[in-house]
């Protein structure tokens, strides 16, 4: 398994918000605090360092006390060109990546991914669950911004950008890719609504 040490944690919170409103997810209360800190103290234990890949509200995501990282790419272009800034700006052998709307992720998050990597000698590691479909059936669902990579993939991942492609997966035949499947799906839970922001509030912890 990777050492922690060799791990950079980037919080995906580039968007434009336009499911909740257009207001910037991962600064909404949620229980208390911002929804970006609760991603921050569940990953930051499990990596060496943590930023924030944002392209609004820069001085309020810096009073978090991480680096702030706007994408080098402009036009709000997704989180593939959010994955993009943090590895030409990682100084780590690793970057994983956790969307700032997910504050239920795993505490076993990275330890399972670089498991996972490391065994399959993969350049890219995300997670994966097992939920019920539209008529009750269960399905593999992945979770792309779940996930582990090795900066070394970079180049591809340019190209990929370069060539106008914008999907998660879209650039996955060009590396060495490994599915890790969590049980607990409800760890990947996004909160993508202000309804759904108003819904988990209530919920028991």
């Amino acid at each position: 398994m990777t050492e922690r040490t060799k791990i950079t944690g980037l919080i995906l919170a580039g968007g434009r918000g336009s499911r909740m409103g257009h207001v910037d997810k991962g600064l909404q209360t949620f229980r208390g605090k911002p929804m970006a800190t609760h991603v921050i103290e569940r990953l930051a234990p499990q990596v060496a360092s943590v930023a924030i890949n944002a392209n609004q509200n820069l001085d309020q995501y810096a009073a978090f006390g991480v680096p702030v990282w706007p994408d080098d790419l402009q036009g709000f272009e997704g989180p593939m060109a959010g994955l993009e800034t943090g590895l030409r700006r990682c100084t780590t052998d690793y970057l994983v990546t956790a969307p700032c709307d997910s504050p239920f992720l795993p505490a076993d998050l990275v330890e399972r991914l670089s498991a996972a990597l490391e065994e399959n000698g993969a350049d890219l590691a995300l997670a994966e669950t097992e939920e019920p479909g539209d008529s009750g059936e269960m399905r593999v669902q992945p979770h792309p911004v779940f996930a582990l990579v090795k900066r070394a993939a970079l180049p591809h991942l340019a190209n990929f950008l370069a060539t106008g492609g914008r999907r998660m997966d879209g650039w996955y035949g060009a590396i060495k890719v490994v599915r890790v499947r969590f049980d607990d799906a409800s760890a990947f839970r996004n909160i993508n609504t202000l309804r759904e922001l108003q819904q988990f509030e209530s919920e028991e912890e």
